[in-house]
């Protein structure tokens, strides 16, 4: 397992290389110009459309869409995921972070724009949507959708989806409650079997799920930053120092250099916030709703909760309390910083590794989702069944893989459906940028002539 890890490494390093973080940066970089910073500019908008009674075709509100997507970007990335990328990479690694995540707002945009323009419907009457659908139709190229949707379902089965969750889930069961890890892989198997047979409209029904888990851990970090207020200025400005300048903060001996954090504060935030991997317009497709750019909107804010946010509460807290100094990984570094940095004993723990496993099992259902509908692309109706039998054996084994190769394991198969996604989204740039445009200047007209008659 050592020497395979290791090779896994080697190939990570090749698809999280210059190139890929070019063209992510890049492309967020290009829509963020031309669509004139809307990323900031209409974030107050974005969100008044996620509650905005929308009429259209689709499965489900705009809302239940974005929690479908938040359900699948809010999960072990939130919480592990920065912790690793900041014990790889350094506390620099949360600037660049928030860099990919600033960026990838307007990705986010871009994604849930073309889903709706793109979307159409499946042999039961279900909405099917996504970079396969823009790839073929919008860009011309067959190929390159088959290989979104062949890597769709590699992240599905080997990626975000069951492992990196699963273990998590494991680990965190484990650490509190001492239940053993056949026992929570029976658990599992059982509530995720019963939850993917019900299709989207039962895996929409996060919307209850996900305000609550995000109200309670955001909740546990922002007692620790009240309570260590007067170092919050300082843990600021190490992180980024040292997302420019790592050796200068840690020394010459660590092997942390600005590449390393950079790479990895890109590579974890992708994981984590999905901005440019091109799994979130499988869910904004199924909204009901006619308008694309007021869907792109809502899109965009799930970048903003799970990372400008929540990813952030995280980072603040492992840097703030120096858990990232301890020699942990993962949730037991995440663990650590809950625990010394809130003043009521044990009550960390538990915050942590509760919200460890909603957030991780949320993810697992949106996943699967998002694998189900890159099978239906690729084989049809009859394929989904066998990815589903698949998927769920593979939630069974996950408690008894190693952390760190199923997160190498991750990133290689994220970089990999990230490319043909991200060639699509620069293909049809004109397409994004004119709709755009076209949807804000006939908002101004109407807003004038309301002006005008009152």
């Amino acid at each position: 397992m050592q020497l395979l890890t290791q090779i896994l490494k080697q190939i990570n390093d090749y698809v999280w290389g210059l190139p890929l973080i070019c063209l992510l940066l890049g492309t967020g970089i290009y829509f963020t110009f031309k669509l004139r910073l809307i990323q900031l500019t209409k974030l107050k908008l974005a969100f008044k459309c996620i509650f905005k009674k929308q009429e259209g075709d689709g499965d489900v509100s705009s809302f239940q869409a974005l929690c479908t997507a938040l359900s699948s970007t809010i999960g072990t990335g939130n919480i592990v995921g920065v912790a690793t990328a900041i014990a790889a990479g350094g506390p620099g690694a949360l600037f660049w972070m928030w860099i990919s995540a600033l960026l990838g707002m307007c990705t986010k945009f871009a994604e849930g724009l073309l889903a709706i323009r793109y979307r159409q419907k499946d042999e039961n009457g279900e909405i099917a949507g996504g970079p396969m659908y823009y790839l073929e139709k919008g860009l011309h190229s067959p190929l390159l959708a088959k290989i979104f949707a062949f890597f769709g379902v590699s992240v599905a089965l080997l990626g975000i989806g069951t492992f990196t969750q699963v273990k998590s889930i494991s680990d965190a069961l484990t650490m509190s409650f001492s239940i053993p890890r056949y026992i929570t892989a029976i658990l599992l198997t059982i509530a995720v079997a019963f939850i993917t047979i019900g299709g989207i409209k039962r895996i929409a029904s996060a919307e209850k799920v996900i305000p609550f888990m995000c109200v309670l851990y955001i909740g546990g970090v922002v007692l620790i930053l009240v309570s260590h207020i007067t170092v919050l200025p300082s843990t600021i400005a190490l992180i980024i120092k040292s997302a420019f300048r790592p050796q200068a903060v840690f020394g010459g001996g660590t092997g942390i250099t600005m590449v390393i954090a950079m790479q990895k504060g890109i590579s974890r935030g992708i994981f984590s916030n999905e901005s440019g991997l091109g799994s979130a317009p499988i869910a904004a497709a199924a909204a009901k709703t006619d308008s694309c750019v007021e869907q792109g909107l809502v899109s965009m804010t799930g970048t903003f909760i799970d990372t400008i946010v929540i990813c952030t509460m995280t980072g603040l807290a492992i840097v703030l309390t120096q858990s990232y100094t301890t020699g942990l990984d993962g949730a037991a570094m995440t663990t650590h910083a809950f625990s010394v940095g809130l003043f009521i004993p044990l009550i960390g723990k538990y915050i942590v590794n509760i919200g460890l496993v909603f957030f991780a099992f949320t993810t697992i259902i949106g996943w699967n989702y998002y694998g189900e509908r890159c099978m239906y692309y690729l084989k049809g109706l009859k394929a989904v069944k066998i990815y589903k039998i698949v998927f769920i054996t593979f939630i069974t084994i996950g408690p008894f893989m190693s952390l760190e190769f199923i997160f190498v394991l991750a990133d290689i198969v994220n970089g990999c459906m990230a490319i043909p996604n991200l060639i699509g989204l620069i293909g049809l740039r004109k397409e994004i940028v004119e709709e755009t445009e076209q949807y804000f200047e006939c908002d101004q007209e109407i807003e004038f002539i309301t002006n005008i008659e009152g």
